[in-house]
């Protein structure tokens, strides 16, 4: 949650939140900054529990109910999209990279916050050995995955990234948050 709060801040405008889950983020949203937020989670549980705090969430908010993969958005339609703990089970994050790059308009911004691949060669080593299990209980989350290279890969220029060990189990606990644009 501390690095929730890190992030979700900087959001505004209209923003797009991909894999919003059961809302975990709307409690650090400005409600001053953001004009609408649409709400992508494609799990059906998860926007059940979600759609029970909508009428208390202080601005305008849609849910759409498709993977990240599937932004069903108008090109150059929002300001900000935000991804937090969303790219590790995204099965295709080159194809929700271009949907992301698609929807943000000139000067939009992209915010994540994210576990991936670690930089010490020995929790790198767990996290190969590990994932393959974890992907099956974790419901498609990848621990290894490399985030400052996926975004870049995915056509975006990192413009600020942090990185830490968060408290907890190495192999999923290395954390990158951010921002970056369209490149």
């Amino acid at each position: 949650m501390r690095q929730r709060q890190k992030v979700v801040p900087l959001a505004k405008g209209r923003v797009l939140e991909i894999g919003i889950g059961s809302g975990l983020n709307l409690q650090f949203y400005d409600p001053a900054q953001i004009e609408l937020l649409w709400g992508l989670e494609p799990a059906r549980e998860m926007r059940a529990m979600l759609e029970r705090k909508i009428s208390s969430v202080p601005f305008k908010m849609e849910l759409i109910g498709l993977p990240g993969e599937e932004i069903p958005l108008e090109s150059e339609s929002v300001d900000t999209v935000l991804i937090t703990y969303t790219l590790c089970t995204i099965a295709d994050p080159m194809r929700a990279f271009e949907g992301m790059r698609r929807v943000l308009k000139k000067g939009g911004r992209l915010i994540f916050c994210e576990h991936g691949s670690a930089p010490d060669e020995k929790v790198r080593r767990w996290q190969d050995r590990v994932n393959p299990f974890w992907n099956l209980i974790g419901g498609g989350c990848h621990l290894n995955r490399p985030i400052p290279l996926l975004i870049k890969q995915g056509g975006f220029a990192i413009e600020r990234i942090e990185t830490m060990y968060l408290p907890g189990w190495k192999p999923a606990s290395f954390n990158y948050w951010g921002t970056a644009v369209p490149s």
